[in-house]
């Protein structure tokens, strides 16, 4: 993926209360994670990821060296969530603290209703939702000691349109905004903010792979807005949430869909 997809575009906003923070994200070594993991570097910020892929990680570690505080990353299955909770914990010693957290980490692979199986109900469960309630309740020790913090789950638009062969994921998905919910009541007097991002379709090459030209000239004209939604976009409403500026929102969705229905 070239860099100009991942990058904000060079007037895009600067939020110097990101300067400094500590930052975690799952699913940060390609596609939107990258983008997110990009974004919150190039604000100034301390990132630490989690990835299962090791080659694209490490190359986005390289490409970001040069930054005032490159990335950290660490290796992580995060269906696993007692090993991953012991990285969390490994990556808020190692970042001083958290203060904000991407639960962005999820696979959006098809599946036919007749081939599932309770165990692969399971794993998808483990792989979409899961993770983002663990993550939440390893991070919150931290954020509570520095007096607050955002959380900001990615969703799916999937859902709400009713796509096919989607079943398992958009459960998960649907199940993540009342997650949001949940955390942001039982979390707001602590000053942590818990937030949801719905995308419409983003170009990544993992996307990629399902659309042929034809099918992606309707997802934009299913679209309000012409043009392909890149990660890019995403990181950059990640950024506000996770900014002061979004001080006040908190338990609410926010969609970058470009007006796709």
């Amino acid at each position: 993926m070239s860099e100009s997809i991942l990058r904000p575009e060079a007037k895009g906003a600067i939020y110097p209360s990101l300067a400094g923070k500590k930052v975690i994200v799952s699913g940060g070594g390609s596609g939107i994670g990258e983008g997110i993991v990009e974004g919150f570097v190039r604000q100034g910020a301390a990132v630490a990821f989690v990835d299962v892929q090791e080659a694209p990680s490490e190359a986005l570690v390289s490409r970001l060296a040069d930054t005032a505080i490159a990335p950290h990353f660490v290796h992580c299955d995060i269906t696993d969530c007692v090993d991953y909770g012991a990285k969390i914990e490994k990556m808020i010693a190692k970042l001083g603290g958290c203060d904000v957290l991407i639960n962005n980490a999820a696979n959006d692979d098809r599946h036919k209703m007749e081939d599932v199986t309770p165990e692969y109900w399971d794993e998808r469960m483990a792989v979409n939702l899961k993770h983002q309630f663990f993550a939440a309740k390893a991070v919150i020790p931290a954020m509570r000691t520095t007096g607050g913090g955002s959380i900001v789950n990615l969703g799916s638009i999937s859902w709400h349109l009713g796509l096919e062969d989607l079943a398992i994921y958009q459960t998960a998905k649907a199940a993540i905004e009342g997650l949001t919910r949940s955390l942001a009541r039982e979390l707001g007097r602590d000053g942590i903010r818990v937030n949801t991002i719905i995308p419409g379709n983003v170009q990544t090459p993992r996307q990629m792979k399902w659309y042929t030209p034809e099918g992606e000239a309707e997802i934009v004209a299913a679209q309000c807005l012409d043009g392909r939604i890149q990660p890019a976009d995403i990181a950059a409403m990640a950024m506000f949430l996770a900014s002061d500026n979004a001080r006040f929102c908190t338990a609410h969705n926010y969609w970058v869909d470009a007006g796709w229905r």
